[in-house]
């Protein structure tokens, strides 16, 4: 697959010295000292954390290092131990989910949630909110949402052609292929019309046919204005996309920084190796997986990281910098 049409990258996203924690200059989203263990293993443990306004942000991280937990906690979906996190400036702890998606901040899943005996319109129409055809009473008088009825099927038609999916429409969720419910996910969580939209392994199980519609789509949502937080482990793509880098290792954030400074970073390269490996990548030539273990997925499973590549990339980058000098 070809790499993504490189685009203009945000910059001056943080204040002072780059570190775990680092302050951002214009966060969207906060977090402090969120805890989460499961049987006395503290799967998430992230003392601070911000996520830059209008970027695209990449979670990495290896094996159980607690991004998908991250990701259930912010969102709504599980709750911590301990910790506070605000979006907008707006407290979210304890919030449930479907308010969280209310307010703005939406996320989709490594293992698709359409529902598959509903049609693609179906499926899109029940991402809008403030439905007046929802409460019972207005329910029972169909002049009273139709006509907003017919604006969000006319919203969701719009986002279905931005999506390919147009043709789908009236198919049944079920029939698509792994790669279109990614996509209809997406185009579904846009019906909220919101400001964060946070992706959890996009390319999960996606076909290369599909992987480089999803990329434009992901950079279109920066485009259009709104903030994207991901988990990826194509390091690849993680470099092309990303404004900004965050590493998880073990539930902590262990390095930040924008793509190049990260994938040089000691602290990053032990959290995939160990930290007992020598930090001379020269001699390694294996593959290293670095999966959600949580995840529970057979494409999960197939997943990898090639710690060589990264390094070499890196490297590469900064030789044709010094070449443009």
């Amino acid at each position: 697959m070809a790499a993504p049409t490189p685009r203009a990258k945000t910059t001056g996203l943080h204040v002072g010295e780059v570190k775990p924690g680092v302050a951002k200059v214009d966060p969207i989203l906060v977090a402090d000292g969120v805890q989460r263990s499961f049987g006395g293993v503290n799967a998430v443990d992230v003392d601070h954390l911000e996520i830059p306004r209008g970027a695209i942000t990449a979670l990495i991280g290896p094996n159980g290092a607690g991004k998908t937990t991250l990701f259930n906690l912010l969102t709504g979906f599980d709750k911590p131990n301990a910790g506070t996190w605000s979006y907008e400036g707006k407290d979210l702890s304890g919030i449930p989910a479907y308010r969280v998606s209310r307010m703005g901040l939406v996320r989709t899943f490594q293992l698709t949630k359409a529902l598959g005996l509903l049609t693609v319109m179906e499926n899109m129409k029940l991402g809008a909110t403030g439905q007046r055809g929802e409460k019972f009473w207005a329910s029972l008088f169909p002049p009273l949402w139709r006509k907003q009825d017919a604006e969000i099927e006319k919203r969701a038609e719009v986002l279905l052609k931005k999506f390919k999916l147009d043709a789908k429409s009236a198919d049944f969720a079920a029939s698509l292929s792994g790669g279109q419910r990614k996509l209809l996910e997406m185009a579904r969580a846009l019906m909220t019309e919101p400001t964060l939209v946070m992706l959890d392994e996009p390319m999960a199980g996606v076909n290369p046919a599909l992987t480089q519609s999803l990329l434009d789509h992901i950079l279109d949502l920066k485009d259009e204005g709104m903030t994207v937080l991901f988990v990826e482990h194509d390091m690849h793509m993680v470099r092309h996309i990303a404004d900004w880098v965050v590493v998880m290792a073990e539930g902590r954030i262990v390095a930040e920084g924008d793509p190049t400074s990260v994938m040089q970073n000691p602290a990053v390269i032990d959290a995939y190796l160990g930290a007992h490996q020598e930090l001379d990548l020269g001699v390694v030539t294996g593959r290293i997986p670095v999966v959600e273990a949580d995840a529970g997925t057979d494409a999960a499973a197939s997943a990898s990281f090639s710690a060589q590549t990264l390094v070499d990339e890196g490297l590469a980058e900064e030789e044709q910098q010094e070449e443009h000098k």
